[in-house]
């Protein structure tokens, strides 16, 4: 997969795996630790969710125009990285130092999102300058699609080390994770001061009290703490805000692996790390910039905006996977499943059985060599017994986090991506390769499907109590091809038809784009509450369609740029 690829690339992907393990470890909890330190509705917490998401992708405007004008790629992506570290530091104090953190919050908030706005878009800017060169630029999708699964393999290790780092400090109390606790905690809180107060006929018609309080005796019986429930509403959502802000810290160290990455292999990106202004100031590549005619530039451009404007509205449908489809793994599926479901969601029996897998593929492929047949082996035995030995571990019934979900999607982008690459390569060959603005429409079409998924299970959810995990998994499935026929490929889009003199700002309009579409994203978000959620769904299946069938109606104009890009690259 890696052949007639530079060396560069490898430098990009694990960069951008550290910096991207840092920010999912950060995403998969942040609206849950809203929502467990401050008390947030799930509205509340889209305010949040959605300005985060919002700046993280928007700030690269600038971050392109710094590094075009300024610094170039490198130093622009260095300086990122230490302001993100900063960021999360700031953003794990409030739960060890008590404070009160709402400001503190919002601050490391933007100051994580400043440092991403200088790293992001010049890191997929540095990428596509390597495809400048003739001798690769025909890999430029496939380039894209490999650089892709750097984030996510680090996105899908992040959920876990979250989870994991949680359940440590509520271990420390003699807790266990419960998802209703937070809710059930602030309810008691708010409650408790006119209950102590009022008569016991005014207590015993207190709307819900009998709930909420029997719920809560039950969970501090199960973790055997007898020092009353105030106390326990107290410590417990203490405990479970400083787990999460141990999360943040290591999200913060995660910065400091993608920088030394970076800065020890420089030396494999530096002959691309130079914009269109430092060629024109230096004597011996002013004869190297690009002059293209105002023409051009407008067409160039118009074709980046009316692609942009289409995944402005995948974003919004797919970045529900760390809001609306948290809440719904949360509150709408069915929170344990058998000991042989629990193997996809527990790393120790997940990564084998994946390695498993792997080592089968190698041994039934045809031209594997006989090396590779004795690796794969190997790698299925191996896989295979660590596999059962974790699942021997597990009780019959075994309780599953909400956040885990969020691993389905990248550990799906890491098994596909050479799937896809190879078919993509297979209708080269055959002269059959949809241009990049076609594969991008295709993708909206899938991104429509995958709600459509949730739009069934939500009309389900009419007859049962709790949903079958599964429901879920399959969302994530049908969105991950679509994300691998939208997000890498429009990236290399827009690297091959940006104009030279905008090669980084116009990554950063690539990621403006996905800012809006984050944005809407917390707004849409807001119907959660306001309308049922089989017509939340479909919301979402019609603006995706629409969103296709506009790509489809422009595609004159798109595919005339990239073939234009092509003749003049």
């Amino acid at each position: 997969m890696l052949n007639g690829h530079p060396k560069g690339l490898l430098v990009a992907f694990f960069a951008n795996m550290g910096e991207r393990f840092g920010y999912y470890t950060m995403l998969a909890i942040f609206v849950l630790y809203l929502q467990a330190r401050f008390g947030f509705s799930t509205g509340q917490a889209g305010d949040y969710y959605g300005g985060f998401l919002f700046g993280i992708y928007f700030l690269p405007i600038f971050g392109g125009i710094i590094a075009d004008k300024l610094w170039g790629y490198g130093r622009t992506i260095i300086v990122g990285t230490l302001i993100m570290f900063v960021g999360y530091m700031l953003l794990a104090a409030p739960g060890f130092f008590d404070m009160t953190g709402k400001l503190i919050i919002i601050s490391s908030l933007f100051i994580i999102s400043l440092g991403t706005g200088l790293f992001k878009g010049n890191l997929q800017a540095l990428v596509g300058k390597l495809y400048d060169d003739p001798k690769y630029k025909h890999n430029r999708d496939n380039a894209f699609n490999i650089f892709y699964m750097g984030i996510n393999i680090g996105a899908f290790f992040a959920p876990h080390a979250a989870t994991g780092v949680v359940n440590m400090f509520l271990g420390k109390e003699g807790f266990t994770y419960q998802n209703s606790m937070p809710h059930l905690a602030n309810l008691y809180k708010d409650a408790h001061p006119f209950l102590d107060k009022a008569t016991a006929a005014v207590q015993q018609s207190f709307e819900g009290v009998q709930h909420y309080t029997g719920a809560l005796q039950q969970y501090a019986a199960n973790m055997n703490f007898s020092e009353g429930l105030t106390k326990f509403t107290e410590i417990y959502p203490s405990s479970l805000s400083t787990g999460y802000s141990a999360a943040f810290a290591i999200a913060a160290v995660s910065m400091l692996v993608s920088l030394a990455v970076f800065t020890i292999f420089y030396k494999h990106l530096k002959k691309a790390d130079i914009t269109e202004a430092q060629k024109a100031k230096n004597e011996d590549t002013k004869d190297q910039v690009v002059q293209m005619s105002p023409e051009e530039t407008k067409k160039r451009l118009v074709a980046l905006g009316l692609v942009m404007l289409t995944v402005m509205f995948f974003w919004m449908a797919f970045h529900q996977n760390g809001f609306t489809l948290t809440i719904f793994a949360r509150d709408n599926t069915i929170p344990t499943v058998s000991n042989l479901d629990f193997i996809f969601f527990d790393l120790k029996s997940f990564i084998p059985a994946l390695a498993a897998i792997g080592g089968l593929i190698l041994l039934l492929r045809k031209k594997s060599t006989k090396n590779t047949k004795l690796g794969g082996g190997t790698l299925l035995v191996a896989g295979a017994a660590l596999t059962y030995w974790a699942f021997s571990t597990y009780e019959p019934t075994m309780k599953i986090e909400p956040q885990l979900f969020q691993h389905f999607n990248p550990i799906f982008i890491v098994f596909l991506t050479p799937i896809i690459v190879g078919f993509f390569t297979w209708l080269r060959t055959k002269g059959n390769e949809p241009s990049s603005p076609r594969k991008i429409g295709i993708g909206m079409f899938i991104t429509a499907l995958g709600f459509v998924v949730m739009m069934l299970a939500a009309l389900k959810l009419h007859s049962v109590t709790g949903l079958n995990p599964y429901w879920l998994i399959g969302t994530y499935f049908t969105l991950t091809i679509a994300e691998l026929f939208l997000s890498p490929i429009g990236i290399s889009f827009v690297s091959k038809v940006s104009p030279p003199k905008y090669f980084g700002l116009a990554q950063g309009g690539w990621l403006g784009a996905t800012a809006i579409g984050n944005l809407l994203a917390g707004l849409v978000g807001k119907l959660w509450d306001i309308v049922e959620l089989w017509q939340f769904f479909s919301i979402l299946v019609g603006l995706t369609v629409l969103s296709g069938i506009f790509i489809f109606s422009v595609m004159r104009i798109l595919e005339s740029a990239t073939k234009s890009s092509d003749s003049n690259n």
